[in-house]
């Protein structure tokens, strides 16, 4: 047994394989998981039911894990930054740099290969979807 907040093996094992540069999608409940990303990407179903778990519980247990160096967000209908996406800044803090997409750029950002993990989540929020970049380990994190 490890004594680590994230232990769900999949998930451990896609972030494992993966390096700087890779993306990590959280997508909410109404995402198209399967075909929303590379067919390559590691699928890890984390919605049991809807509202369980969110986006902003599976971010938390992530930022813990991997280093994030930007973050892409997609915006609502009438182009403003969701609720969810303010969320998301306050929990990676001022810096890690975020992109707003419009809905069909959010989509053909996450269909690209360096998405390798796409993570379904219960989140009934709409624009709660979230890709994350994943940046380097410092010294002082190993």
């Amino acid at each position: 047994m490890i004594s680590y907040s994230l232990t769900h093996p999949v998930l451990l094992r896609a972030l494992a394989e993966s390096g700087h540069g890779t993306q990590i999608l959280i997508a909410d409940g109404n995402y198209p998981h399967n075909t929303g990303a590379a067919a390559s990407a590691v699928r890890v179903p984390l919605n049991l039911r809807p509202g369980l778990l969110t986006v902003d519980q599976i971010l938390e247990v992530l930022v813990e894990a991997v280093p994030i160096e930007a973050a892409a967000v997609m915006a609502t209908a009438d182009g403003s930054t969701s609720e969810a996406a303010r969320g998301y800044e306050d929990v990676l803090g001022p810096g890690v740099p975020f992109t707003m997409h419009e809905r069909f750029a959010f989509y053909e950002a996450a269909r690209q290969p360096d998405v390798a993990v796409v993570i379904a989540s219960g989140d009934v929020r709409q624009y709660a979807n979230l890709l994350l970049t994943i940046g380097v380990r410092t010294e002082a994190a190993q």
